[in-house]
């Protein structure tokens, strides 16, 4: 296994697991010193809030989440007692760690963030050379963040509380979308959760597949309602615009039959995108972060994500950006056909 990892402002490429292995004990180290503050990224998702909130109840500190978190990670939340607060002052802190955000852009008001050498940065999406950070902590191999949080608990020794153990459960679900995108070691690491807190499958389901709310299930009727397509051979790509739930929105879009889904929201003059993948497109070949982490730089805005699930944030028409995302991907699809005779 080979892996990523930013140390000390060194770039190290296919690092051994054996250093990387140092980097997580050094890193349980220093987070038992002091007091942290484990910041997401805005409109969290439960992969993040979970992360955050599994580190705060081993090692001491509190959870930012900067622009709130999203209706499930509210449910989550409230369910399971999480609390988190939305604004930061540095002065009540030993150190700033950042969690599960693949760009500075996501983290809106704290974005400035991404220029602080000394905060520390924990992720599994792909590398992105916008953090500045010294101690830049990525694994792409992991599903969530919730299995390098879960890592981290163990190095150090301390018992993980059940209300913790079932957030991390969450997380790892809902960010490998039910293990479709996980692996071996993510499957590994939930049954082994699972056995050390006496969790059955029940338990985060039911979390997970909650009651859908009101305003949620009108924000995916106008999702479909304002939908734009357009085909690639046997494949389709679906546009949409709304103001809110962009996430949950084009979920629904890959469930109705788009095989790459982008949809947008505008405020003021900042944008968000966000883009899903069905299965098939990532057995092709697709990776929707890479795709949407290259648009972010041509644009000078932010992007990334996973192969299946990405982002796309920062100032702009919104429209115009799902017409380069459309064009993007069109073209990315065509290079995954084969070559015709």
């Amino acid at each position: 296994m080979f892996v990523q990892v930013r140390k000390f402002g060194q770039e190290i490429a296919n690092t051994p697991l054996e250093f990387f292995g140092s980097v997580k004990q050094n890193l349980a180290k220093m987070l038992e010193q002091g007091r942290n503050a484990f910041i997401v990224h805005g409109n969290a998702d439960p992969d993040a809030l979970a992360s955050a909130y599994a580190l705060c109840q081993t090692f001491s500190g509190r959870i930012i989440a900067p622009g709130g978190i999203d209706r499930m990670s509210k449910v989550v939340a409230e369910a399971l007692g999480i609390e988190f607060e939305e604004t930061l002052d540095r002065d009540n802190f030993d150190r700033l760690v950042i969690l599960d955000t693949s760009g500075p852009e996501q983290l809106g008001e704290l974005r400035c963030l991404g220029d602080d050498e000394d905060a520390i940065v924990i992720d599994h999406h792909g590398r992105n050379q916008n953090w500045k950070s010294r101690q830049y902590y990525c694994d792409e191999k992991k599903s969530s963040c919730c299995e390098i949080a879960y890592e981290l608990v163990k190095l150090a020794g301390r018992p993980l509380p059940r209300n913790a153990a079932l957030a991390l459960l969450v997380g790892i679900l809902t960010d490998s979308g039910h293990f479709r995108y996980g692996n071996r070691e993510t499957l590994l690491t939930f049954s082994e959760i699972m056995s050390e807190h006496d969790i059955g499958m029940r338990e985060p389901i039911e979390l997970i597949e909650g009651e859908m709310d009101l305003s949620e299930k009108i924000s995916q009727l106008k999702g479909a309602q304002r939908l734009k397509y357009t085909r690639v051979e046997q494949f389709i790509i679906v546009t949409s615009f709304g103001s809110a739930y962009e996430a949950s929105v084009s979920k629904s879009l890959i469930q109705m039959g788009a095989d790459i889904a982008f949809v947008g929201s505008q405020r003021g003059d900042e944008f968000r995108i966000s883009a899903r993948a069905s299965t098939q497109m990532i057995e092709m070949g697709m990776h929707l972060g890479k795709l949407l982490e290259g648009i972010g730089k041509e644009t000078s805005n932010g992007g990334g994500g996973h192969p299946a699930a990405a982002g796309l944030s920062g100032k702009g028409d919104v429209r115009q950006m799902l017409d380069l995302c459309v064009a993007k991907s069109r073209k990315a699809i065509k290079s995954l056909l084969p070559p015709r005779h």
